[in-house]
């Protein structure tokens, strides 16, 4: 009931969003009428329209696959599936965890491929290929094993082996492993996918060096990548912990 509710929830709020967008679609808002034409204005909105829509039908999707998984008997049968191998409780709960997470993935992968190569392209900010599609889908099917299943069944094991506070042990496992993936990311993880270089533009990185002495903000590095690979969007954003923390531009935001 409350699943269903939910549901109806953000339908309501999406058809919403529609509407309001769709009836101010016709007229730059005032603060930023010097600065946007109507054009770029119409494709915004019909952009997000767009998105909105297909939203829709992703919330839908998503609760039908959720009650496949639960009262339709997906993950009991993953479970055998996964027992039947015969190995130890250990890997097969790693085995059922992995699998579910795969499975999505694929289950997944029409809605990821239908917002790239149609609502992306209908607007013209896709620079994905097929081809960089499906590698970057390796590359984290394999971080997936890599990471991910030394996480899994060391999570399982201290469930086995720490009695009734075993959710004390998981958590402070999950929160090392966080706080390890904030640090490792920007230098390990992220150069599998991208390709960053230091910011070469000499006035934009003296204005952001100022803003950071003014804060008292040390950063490891001002980078760009390259983003324009796969997306005509602009982005930027920080990540890192301690020592690892630097600012990444899209090369995208910055032209």
């Amino acid at each position: 009931g409350l699943l269903g509710l939910s549901l109806v929830v953000e339908l309501w709020l999406a058809n919403r969003h529609i509407r309001h967008v769709s009836a101010n679609r016709d007229a730059v808002p005032s603060a930023f009428s010097r600065r946007i034409s109507l054009e770029d204005h119409r494709k915004a909105a019909d952009y997000t329209i767009a998105h909105t829509r297909f939203g829709r039908l992703e919330d839908v999707y998503g609760t039908a696959l959720l009650l496949i998984w639960t009262v339709g008997g997906g993950l009991e049968w993953l479970d055998r599936f996964a027992r039947g191998f015969g190995y130890g409780e250990l890997v097969t709960g790693t085995l059922f965890i992995l699998a579910a997470f795969i499975i999505m993935g694929l289950i997944e992968l029409p809605v990821s491929v239908y917002q790239v190569f149609v609502i992306e392209n209908r607007f013209g900010f896709n620079k994905t290929t097929p081809g960089l599609l499906i590698t970057d889908l390796v590359k984290k099917t394999l971080l997936l094993g890599a990471i991910g299943a030394p996480l899994a069944m060391a999570a399982l094991w201290l469930m086995q082996e720490t009695g009734a506070l075993w959710w004390v042990y998981v958590w402070l496992l999950w929160s090392g492993f966080t706080l390890f993936l904030v640090w490792a990311y920007p230098a390990w993880i992220a150069p599998i996918f991208n390709k960053f270089t230091p910011l070469k533009d000499n006035s934009v990185r003296e204005r952001i060096q100022a803003l950071l002495e003014r804060t008292g903000f040390r950063s490891r590095g001002i980078f760009v990548m390259d983003g324009s690979r796969r997306s005509a969007h602009g982005n930027a954003y920080f990540t890192g912990f301690g020592k690892s923390k630097r600012i990444v531009f899209f090369d995208t935001l910055l032209e």
